[in-house]
C-alpha cells in the first residue's frame, strides 16, 4: 500500500513541480555551477544507490556527513533551500524508481559505519530509506547514530498509514531543522 502512495505521490509531483524544479535547477546554476548533486548512499539490504538533491554546499565540499561539515560551506540558496527542504525534492526521482521511500530512515553513506551497525542491529536496512520519517520531525540527526537508529527502528515497527501522512505533512509544514552542521 505505501509503494503506491510513495509512486503515486512521486509520479503526479514530479508531472506537477517540474517548472518549480527547473527554476531551482537554474538558479542552482548561477548559484554553483552545478545544481544537482548525487551522492552513493546506503540504500534498502544495504545495496548502494544514488542520491539525487539539489546542491545547497559549496562544490568542493567535501563528501562527508552534513554534520562534519563546515557551516560555511554552505551557499545561499543552499541555505534557502534546506530550511524550506526544498533541496530535498529531487529525491522524487528516487522514489519513483524504487530507491526510497517518501517516509524511511533517511539513507547514511557508507562511511557511517557507526550508524550502519546500529541500524544492522535493529534491521533497519530491511525497509526503503525515506526522504522523511520520526526522526526527521523529531529534530533527530546522523548526529547521534544510536538514537537515529533507535528511533528509526521505532517508526519502522509502528508505522501506519496514517503516520506516513503526519510525516509527511510534518515536513511540508516545517517540522524538524534537517541535519546539522558545524
Amino acid at each position: 500500500m505505501l509503494r503506491l502512495l510513495d509512486f503515486c505521490f512521486s509520479f503526479f509531483g514530479l508531472l506537477f513541480l517540474w517548472p518549480f524544479l527547473l527554476i531551482i535547477t537554474v538558479l542552482g546554476y548561477f548559484d554553483t555551477g552545478s545544481p544537482i548533486f548525487c551522492q552513493t548512499r546506503v540504500g534498502r539490504y544495504k545495496k548502494p544507490f544514488t542520491l539525487i538533491k539539489f546542491r545547497t554546499m559549496a562544490v568542493e565540499t567535501a563528501s562527508v556527513a552534513t554534520h562534519e561539515v563546515d557551516r560555511t560551506s554552505i551557499t545561499k540558496l543552499g541555505r534557502f533551500l534546506r530550511k524550506t527542504k526544498l533541496d530535498e525534492l529531487p529525491q522524487l526521482i528516487n522514489v519513483l524508481k524504487g530507491e526510497m521511500s517518501l517516509v524511511g530512515p533517511r539513507p547514511g553513506l557508507f562511511s557511517q559505519e557507526l550508524l550502519i551497525h546500529e541500524r544492522e542491529l535493529r534491521g533497519v536496512y530491511n525497509v526503503r530509506p525515506g526522504i522523511t520519517g520520526l526522526a526527521q520531525i523529531s529534530e533527530v540527526d546522523m548526529s547521534t547514530p544510536v538514537k537515529l537508529a533507535e528511533l528509526d527502528a521505532k517508526m519502522i515497527q509502528t508505522i501506519t498509514v496514517k503516520d506516513y501522512f503526519k510525516y509527511i505533512l510534518a515536513t511540508v509544514t516545517g517540522s524538524g531543522a534537517g541535519d546539522r552542521v558545524k
